[in-house]
């Protein structure tokens, strides 16, 4: 067990804190004793990775894992897949960092808000038909012909793509000129019609959130195309503890809150909008699947994770160990919650690969073996191969004790359902 110091990234904006922890080269995480980053430790004991991770990772962790507090929206985006991080790390080191895809969840730690995915085809219909501007930034035929499908119930999945492609490339596409002289009537509207806007919205945000979001956006962002783009992405809130998987290639903006997130070690993004990095536009629209469906379809459920043991007393019913298990083979989550003071704790079976474990809220200790630590907020440890972990909680009886620990099990020996 090591504790180590989350490397702060560096943000365009000051209202957004990055916490990273790994070994990604960009920023890896040290020991706070020695200084040491955890690629050099690897490097000199591989069993800290186990024999499965370093056949096909190397000597490093096949996750990033990182914090984000959120108080500025972060970018239109979307990451590469495999080839195409590939292919974009050959033609442009310096935007794409490294050759990696970049699949990624979400957890909750504060009410989070974001977009995510493309809307069902009739709600982004709706936007077009009681939203003049945007019909206009999209281009009043790609936007009827849209309209047309969106409304035809017999209409193929390959018809609906292409033309949710097509009415997206024309919004993205549009002139800084159009953009300049169409974002004036949007916020106009905003403002004047306000729960009315956008013929009141729809269940899944209101013309009230709507119209707020049009306008926190433009104080933010003033003449940015990503304004226009939210009426095509579904608005997602997340609760504490719950969560989101994004598969490579699926766009997404995160708007505010404070977040965990996990993702294969890779710094590839593709920008296209409510940012002053590096866009490119062309690349976000060809790689996209333009898959559409209900935001409800694109979160996590997580479920009881059945490799640990809760010792509870009888005020501490609430504790609970959840597991999030995204469909890839680099990484899952676990949150553990602790009520109750002394004597709550958790014991986690050893597990055949490496994790990093942060606290969130509260304090408590981490025990490895006979090493005990303590652990408060902001406190990161990491914990390697085949090592039984015990976090016990050291706070008041009505003071939660919450840490995530990112894991990465392969092969034959892997625990996870």
């Amino acid at each position: 067990m090591l504790r180590c110091a989350s490397s702060d990234i560096p943000s365009t904006s000051p209202l957004t804190l990055q916490l990273w922890m790994g070994t990604h080269p960009k920023n890896p995480s040290k020991h706070v004793d020695t200084g040491r980053t955890l690629n050099e430790l690897f490097e000199q004991n591989k069993a800290l990775l186990s024999t499965q991770i370093t056949e096909k990772y190397g000597d490093r962790l096949p996750f990033l894992f990182k914090v984000l507090s959120i108080n500025k929206a972060l970018s239109i985006q979307a990451h590469p897949n495999k080839k195409l991080a590939e292919q974009l790390h050959a033609r442009d080191a310096k935007n794409y960092p490294d050759d990696n895809h970049k699949p990624e969840m979400t957890i909750a730690i504060t009410p989070f808000e974001g977009l995510c995915g493309f809307r069902p085809l009739p709600e982004i219909a709706h936007f077009l038909e009681s939203i003049a501007p945007l019909k206009r930034m999209v281009g009043d035929d790609t936007a009827d012909e849209f309209i047309k499908v969106a409304r035809d119930e017999g209409a193929s999945k390959d018809t609906q793509k292409k033309v949710l492609q097509k009415a997206f490339a024309g919004l993205m596409t549009s002139s800084a000129d159009d953009v300049a002289k169409e974002m004036p009537n949007l916020t106009e509207l905003a403002t004047t019609e306000g729960k009315d806007f956008a013929k009141g919205g729809l269940p899944s945000a209101s013309g009230e959130v709507l119209s707020e979001l049009v306008m926190r956006l433009h104080k933010s962002f003033e003449n940015d195309i990503g304004i226009f783009v939210l009426f095509f992405l579904n608005y997602v809130t997340l609760q504490p503890g719950e969560a989101m998987f994004l598969v490579a290639d699926d766009i997404h903006a995160y708007l505010s809150g404070d977040i965990i997130e996990c993702m294969a070690a890779s710094d590839n993004v593709v920008r296209a909008g409510l940012t002053p990095k590096f866009k490119d536009t062309d690349t976000l629209i060809d790689m996209l699947t333009y898959n559409f469906a209900p935001i409800e379809e694109q979160k996590m459920n997580a479920t009881d994770y059945p490799y640990a043991t809760l010792n509870r007393a009888a005020y501490s019913a609430s504790s609970q160990i959840q597991l999030y298990d995204p469909p890839i083979e680099e990484f899952a989550v676990v949150r553990t919650s602790l009520y109750g003071g002394e004597g709550s704790r958790a014991i986690f079976e050893p597990l055949s690969g490496p994790s990093i474990i942060i606290c969130t809220n509260g304090k408590g200790k981490i025990s490895v073996g006979p090493k005990s630590e303590p652990m408060e907020e902001g406190f990161v440890y990491f914990v390697g191969a085949t090592a039984e972990v015990v976090l016990e909680a050291q706070g008041g009886k009505e003071e939660e004790f919450v840490t995530f620990k990112a894991f990465c099990e392969i092969g034959e020996d892997k625990q996870k359902l």
